[in-house]
């Protein structure tokens, strides 16, 4: 376990007059009000998180979303001490279980106590019964029961034992507004003790594209939910368009996939235009980015879907398919425009038709392009992300149940 304290204030919680203006950055929503205004003293929060939430080996946008809340809670009055717990999360071994464990045991009685759900969820049996002291909130990226390739048994397992934690804790935030009607409806929470807390997005720089047509990117950890083998398969059917498409993400987290995903990349003969590019972060993702003409995204499943909004917050529009919370993360602009194009789930067919359109309209995509300028202008930032969760964690109970 590693535990880290911060303590200082976030640097987007200073006066407007300090911020330098950049040229290329339009006006952002951050929903801040009065929280310019740093706080005299700040409240605690403990943030227990999964082991490798820094690992740049590893980025998911779970581990984005803990980090960024992680440094911009202080400027909303909360100090982050940080908790990682090593293990195979949601099915942690004894010894990441006892850790967990001992991390709860050690915290004193009434702390403030915010869990990633993939941590806090497989365990109720360690979880529970520190709800009797501790004042706590599960952070749900994604339900547990909803992660695809899992048999039936082991899903319900899952999905019975994030029941079991959800319904005991005061409060839980999720990731949009989709995923709060999902708990609400599927574990059978009260929905006023269910909030939302969407991802933000650092606006950046408008990307310059390839062509303007041809450069497709898709931003996903390789893993069976998010679908690559049906981008493939589409992209098959299309070879005679000029595509050329990068696959960005982490390929650790299920070898058996990315050997299928290689396979079919052989297959059909596509090894010189599709490209398998691992994870990638900082400048080397900046640049992945600048290139793209097209984001194109086919999971099964998402609860928001950072890779969306992080592609709009440079103007870049979207090929998705429509599941989950990835219609709220696409958006409109604020005209009415759509930045994106949302196709049915497990239809390759539907993904390649509007490739062909895409490729073969431009009046399409003009439209398309001058909506995701219009939505990267409306993008809500990190800040209004943590706003929302620190008036969360303000508004648990004074004390813990037992205590009440």
């Amino acid at each position: 376990m590693t535990d880290t304290t911060l303590d200082q204030t976030s640097p987007g919680a200073s006066g407007p007059a300090s911020q330098p203006r950049l040229s290329y950055v339009p006006v952002q929503n951050a929903a801040l009000r009065n929280a310019d205004i740093i706080p005299m003293s700040l409240r605690s929060v403990h943030f227990v998180v999964p082991g490798g939430v820094d690992d740049p080996a590893a980025p998911s946008g779970g581990n984005a979303y803990d980090r960024r809340i992680r440094l911009d809670l202080p400027g909303f009055g909360w100090r982050v001490t940080q908790h990682a717990v090593e293990g195979s999360w949601p099915r942690p071994d004894a010894a990441a279980r006892e850790e967990l464990a001992r991390t709860l045991r050690q915290l004193p009685d009434g702390a403030v106590v915010l869990l990633d759900g993939l941590v806090a969820c497989g365990v109720p049996e360690i979880v529970v019964p520190q709800t009797e002291r501790l004042r706590m909130v599960v952070l749900v990226h994604l339900p547990l029961g909803d992660e695809t390739g899992l048999d039936r048994r082991t899903a319900a397992e899952l999905d019975a034992r994030e029941r079991a934690t959800l319904r005991a804790v005061p409060a839980v935030v999720a990731t949009s507004d989709w995923a709060v009607r999902r708990l609400v409806a599927h574990h059978g929470l009260a929905p006023e003790r269910v909030h939302v807390a969407a991802p933000g997005a650092d606006i950046a720089p408008l990307a310059p594209g390839t062509d303007g047509v041809s450069r497709l990117l898709c931003v996903a950890a390789v893993t069976p939910r998010k679908g690559q083998h049906r981008l493939i398969e589409a992209l098959a059917t299309v070879t005679d368009l000029p595509w050329t498409c990068s696959l960005v993400g982490g390929l650790g987290h299920d070898p058996q996939y990315v050997a299928r995903l290689r396979a079919l990349i052989d297959e059909h003969g596509l090894g010189d235009r599709l490209h398998l590019a691992g994870p990638q972060a900082g400048a080397e993702l900046d640049a992945s980015y600048a290139a793209a003409d097209l984001m194109v995204l086919t999971s099964y499943a998402e609860t928001y879907g950072m890779a969306v909004t992080e592609a709009l917050a440079r103007g870049i529009p979207v090929l998705a398919t429509d599941v989950g919370g990835l219609p709220e993360a696409v958006g409109r602009a604020p005209d009415g425009g759509v930045p994106g194009i949302l196709v049915p789930p497990e239809d390759p067919a539907a993904l390649a038709a509007e490739l062909r359109g895409w490729f073969g309209e431009a009046d399409v995509r003009r439209r398309l392009k001058a909506a995701a300028r219009g939505r990267r202008a409306a993008l809500d930032g990190w800040a209004t992300t943590a706003r929302s969760l620190a008036g969360v964690l303000a508004r648990l109970p004074r004390e813990p149940r037992r205590a009440a």
